[in-house]
């Protein structure tokens, strides 16, 4: 029995296998950028995505790259997370997986909780940065992240990867491979299952997913069926806590299911839990034609349904049709909320390379997605005329529609020199109808949806590239995008009694310069993202946690993005970058307490920070790793007003001023490992090690909202304060865990 010491090779492949990953990597070649494309972007490739993936969500593993920042309501990164590109939120940027559109339909965003360990099924990711290259789905606003599903590989293999460490956090994944047999046929998949009670009271989250692919392969044809899935379930974590709550019962205080009993003791509902199940199907095909084409086209289809209870106290009856003769009684409740959806559709592309000078793509799409929403009521405390808990007190549908169509090309103009034009077409159509859970309560009925509205886009995007050496290169590009709101914008408008919601639209010039070098890199772009009714984070959040976002006339992201790697020897490397921006809503306006409106001029965007700095220094040798992360991220406003805190007064009735911000932290982490073989009891490879989180105990927050008043002072300032005197409770904050660790084990035979 023998230990080595020297990295873990894979076998060379012979060309046959050559050709059979570059098939396969096909599924992604419409939609994501080359070494010529003129944009800012980063990959991760799976060896990448191995060396952070020990449970944590999506949006934590691409943490550390570039104008990235995340959230996590249970404070440890599992669970509800969320990702934000240079400021923009979650539903402005597009997420594909093998070119097919993964951001829900309804909300434009993705939760990455109903995709559980779905980076242990992923060979490669690139995020794109600002508009990005056409591709298919919701338009991109921020960032495109496009992800490749692992390739079927030639030979057979089992794994098993284990994780366990703080908040009872765990993760266990067992993955095979048959490899080919019979020279064309391969199976390959994964089973996982990751668990964690989370920072937060009450913070927990189960989560259980699969991932199987059948393929086959011939001389220039793949054809596969890839089927995925994630089931749920989480303990409310929305509504965040204010300082003063937290000064009063920790940091962890969560609010989410509390009620009391008749004795004024405190409980918490056992089961205010999310629960989803998210069923996904792709059967591609790929197809080379001669040396120069390559044909790829695929179905999908995807089915979800899911329901969260929530306990509700002393709430008025008539909302929820359980006083038809207006008695006004309240009562305690539990509220069911439902959904179930279908989304399905087509995606293909035709790829042409001359191997010359001519590249191109032709490529789109067609995609619908068909959902309904309803609640039910399943207990009430208090005697009512008549509860039938399968009763719908609201039932709404919408349905969507979305075709495109895009052609992309490179050519090289002289040497050296390549021009980049893509032109796309987009077409959307959304429908929604059906009663709401709102209530009129100017006219005492319920909102019913009636909304019909469709969408024609044309986004243009030119650039030129300039490789001036072997080793310097120089881009600019500028792109014009558009995206259509999302059912919360029409929901949220609707609700507050405003004019219906307006598409987006973005200018975005973009410039950089890169060097390439065998041991250093380092790279700069520059953008000028201009926005018009772009859809902006208010700081508000709605009656279920979610982020209010609405149309802002203009606005602008204006930024600088450096990089920079750095391996002065085969066992040391060095990676650094950075991003200073300024991000401005003009004449913002808020209504005040007397009922005008008063323009605050230019102020800062919300949530988005003015400087970010991530830094990371790797050390390998001889099968060990140690990998010290640090990041800094600068403060962020929680409002777009400008103003960092609100006036009240507290138990004393002494004035106080609350904080309305994020303020800037800094976080460390230590990520320490040994690899080794055991080739005589067939153990290809095997990893052992602990990573360490925020290794210094920073206490910050990492999300949050705020939804003061706005008075106009004697003097002609405009301020924000409490709704009410001693109000403390007008913005809430989601805390990060402290000192946390997870302890991992990887074993491939």
């Amino acid at each position: 029995m023998a230990l080595f010491c020297t990295a873990v090779t894979a076998q060379a492949e012979n060309e046959d296998s050559l050709k059979l990953v570059e098939l396969q990597e096909v599924q992604v070649t419409a939609v994501r950028a080359s070494k010529k494309t003129p944009m800012a972007f980063t990959n991760m490739n799976k060896e990448e995505l191995k060396g952070v993936n020990y449970g944590q969500d999506v949006p934590y593993l691409l943490s550390l790259t570039p104008s990235v920042t995340t959230t996590s309501d249970a404070g440890n990164g599992i669970g509800y997370t969320s990702i934000r590109v240079r400021g923009t939120d979650p539903t402005r940027i597009n997420i594909t997986v093998n070119g097919i559109p993964m951001n829900d339909a309804e909300s434009s965003g993705l939760y990455w909780v109903n995709m559980g360990d779905f980076a242990s099924s992923v060979q490669s990711m690139q995020i794109q940065r600002g508009a990005g290259t056409s591709t298919n789905g919701a338009g991109a606003f921020g960032a495109t992240v496009n992800m490749l599903t692992e390739n079927i590989g030639t030979t057979p293999f089992v794994g098993l990867d284990f994780s366990g460490g703080s908040y009872y956090s765990h993760k266990e994944t067992i993955r095979f491979g048959t490899g080919l047999i019979k020279g064309h046929w391969g199976l390959q998949g994964r089973l996982s299952n990751i668990g964690s009670k989370g920072y937060l009271d009450r913070a927990s989250t189960k989560l259980n997913s699969y991932f199987l692919q059948a393929g086959w392969f011939g001389d220039n044809t793949v054809v596969k069926f890839i089927t995925f899935n994630g089931t749920e379930e989480t303990y409310h974590a929305w509504n965040y806590t204010s300082k003063y709550e937290q000064s009063l019962y920790g940091r962890t205080y969560n609010s989410c299911g509390e009620y009391w009993d008749e004795q004024g003791k405190r409980h918490y509902y056992d089961d205010q839990t999310d629960n989803y199940h998210q069923q996904n199907y792709q059967l591609i095909w790929t197809q080379s034609i001669g040396n120069t084409l390559k044909m790829n086209a695929a179905l999908h289809y995807t089915r979800g349904n899911g329901y969260y209870n929530e306990y509700k106290a002393k709430r008025t009856l008539f909302e929820y049709d359980l006083d038809n003769n207006m008695t006004w009684a309240k009562s305690d409740l539990v509220r069911k909320k439902s959904m179930t959806n279908d989304f399905y559709g087509a995606v293909a592309s035709l790829t042409f390379d001359n191997k010359q000078d001519l590249q191109a793509v032709l490529g789109g799409g067609w995609n619908k997605y068909d959902g309904d929403h309803y609640g039910l009521i399943p207990w009430v405390k208090q005697p009512v005329d008549e509860l039938m808990p399968d009763h719908r007190y609201y039932d709404n549908n919408t349905k969507k529609t979305d075709f495109n169509i895009f052609g992309k090309v490179t050519y090289d103009l002289l040497a050296g020199l390549n021009a980049f034009v893509d032109l796309q077409y987009r077409h959307v159509g959304i429908k929604m109808n059906g009663p709401t859970d709102e209530i009129d309560w100017d006219r005492n009925k319920r909102i019913v949806y009636s909304i019909k509205e469709s969408y024609d886009f044309f986004n243009p995007k030119f650039g030129l590239n300039y490789d001036i050496t072997a080793h310097h290169k120089v881009y600019a590009s500028y792109a014009i995008a558009h995206k259509e709101p999302a059912r919360n914008n029409f929901e949220n408008n609707n609700n507050a009694g405003l004019e219906m919601p307006k598409a987006e639209r973005l200018n975005d010039l973009e410039a950089g310069y890169k060097y390439q070098s065998e041991r250093f890199s380092a790279g700069a772009n520059l953008y000028w993202m201009d926005y018009k009714d772009q859809f902006v984070l208010t700081g508000e959040i709605d009656k279920i946690g979610e982020a209010i976002t609405r149309n802002m006339p203009d606005s602008y992201r204006l930024g600088l993005e450096l990089e920079a790697a750095w391996k002065p020897t085969d066992w040391l490397r060095w990676d650094i970058n950075a991003t200073w921006s300024k991000n401005r809503v003009k004449d913002i306006t808020v209504n005040l307490s007397d009922g005008t409106v008063a323009n605050l001029g230019s102020q800062p965007l919300a949530f988005s920070p003015d400087f970010l700095l991530n830094n990371i220094l790797t050390f390998n040798y001889c099968g060990f790793k140690a990998s010290v992360q640090s990041q800094y991220i600068s403060e962020q406003y929680l409002t777009n007003t400008g103003m960092k805190s609100y006036m009240t007064l507290d138990d004393n009735d002494k004035p106080v001023d609350v904080s309305m911000m994020l303020d800037g932290h800094f976080t460390t982490n230590l990520d320490l490992s040994y690899n080794f073989r055991l080739p005589k009891l067939g153990l290809k490879d095997a990893t052992v090690g602990v990573t360490l989180y925020n290794l210094f105990s920073a206490k910050y927050d990492n999300n949050g909202w705020a939804a003061p008043q706005f008075v106009r002072q004697q003097d002609g300032k405009v301020i924000a304060t409490g709704w009410d005197t001693n109000d403390q409770y007008e913005a809430g904050f989601a805390p990060s865990a402290p000192f946390n660790l997870m302890a991992h084990l990887s074993v491939n035979f």
